[in-house]
């Protein structure tokens, strides 16, 4: 069943998301902050069963200097540089096993997946927060300066930089993208570094905060929900946080060529709030739309469909 607004008001849906006056600034200051620190990018080879990838095990600084821990995958015997991927993870998730995502790497990209800080994989958060309803989504949610998501977003924006420091890499052709969670990481980073080359963004989350707090009726909105319910004199100050981290307003400021997906079916990321970032893409962009799919959206169709429109714009050989 659908899940959100039928499919024509979808396509006239805008959000009534604002901007601050200072979000450049804020974001501005909050990557000067962490470029202050060596990037540190050490890449140590994992010895796999497999015949034609490379693996190698990369840790670099995020937010803070935290180190932040990703793999490396890159096709044997390939002529560098390639062009490179950067992939972020579903909400809770991990950067999974070595063996795991080997699409990209196999398809001749060098592709770093990214294990998002505090989540199921093996990069801690050190940064302690205030009161918050069980998951990740309300974590520092006291201020902007707290929110678990600037750190996810400047380690997002550090794994750009990382990935362009590696011999093995253009760095002139790194592109970004992610489902989910994943996807609003991917197009919070396409805001804050203009210059990758092209996003993935497949049923973003963190898009649309307000519409979704009233209208996502699954984890990990319903966080939001009723933390406000528990927090009823915080309205005001929780939305006034959220207006920095919003996609909405990272939408707005990218410029690389976009390919975005949603399912009208999806209860976890209402189709809605995916439409309220494209609407205000500032780059060329395309929406795929899947009127009987739920959160996967168009799942390895998606995939396929930017397979082959990366290639052209990553020039890959």
């Amino acid at each position: 069943m659908l899940t959100d607004l039928a499919l024509d008001a979808l396509w006239e849906y805008r959000s009534t998301y604002e901007a601050p006056p200072d979000f450049d600034e804020f974001w501005t200051s909050t990557l000067a902050e962490a470029r202050a620190h060596d990037l540190g990018v050490r890449c140590t080879p994992v010895d796999t069963p497999l015949r034609t990838l490379d693996v190698f095990d990369v840790t670099f600084a995020g937010f803070g200097g935290h180190p932040i821990r990703a793999w490396l995958r890159v096709p044997r015997g390939v002529e560098a540089p390639l062009p490179a991927i950067v992939q972020f993870h579903g909400y809770g998730g991990s950067r999974g096993s070595a063996l795991q995502e080997l699409t990209w790497a196999s398809a001749g990209y060098a592709h770093l997946q990214v294990d998002v800080r505090g989540q199921g994989g093996v990069t801690p958060d050190p940064v302690g927060s205030g009161p918050a309803y069980p998951g990740h989504l309300t974590r520092g949610i006291e201020s902007r300066e707290t929110y678990v998501y600037r750190r996810i977003f400047t380690d997002a924006a550090r794994a750009v930089d990382a990935v362009r420091a590696l011999p093995e890499v253009d760095p002139a052709r790194v592109a970004v993208l992610g489902n989910s969670q994943g996807g609003g990481i991917a197009l919070a980073t396409a805001g804050l570094v203009p210059d990758v080359a092209a996003l993935h963004a497949q049923a973003p989350f963190l898009c649309d905060f307000r519409r979704a707090s009233l209208v996502g009726g699954e984890r990990p909105y319903v966080e939001l929900s009723r933390y406000l319910a528990d927090h009823r004199d915080a309205v005001s100050r929780v939305f006034d946080v959220l207006s920095y981290f919003d996609g909405v307003g990272f939408a707005a400021r990218a410029t690389a060529p976009a390919w975005f997906s949603a399912g009208l079916m999806d209860g976890i990321v209402p189709p809605s709030t995916v439409f309220g970032a494209y609407h205000v893409y500032k780059g060329q962009k395309q929406l795929a739309v899947w009127e009987y799919n739920g959160h996967e959206a168009g799942g390895p169709d998606d995939v396929q469909a930017v397979l082959e429109g990366f290639r052209p714009i990553l020039e890959l050989t």
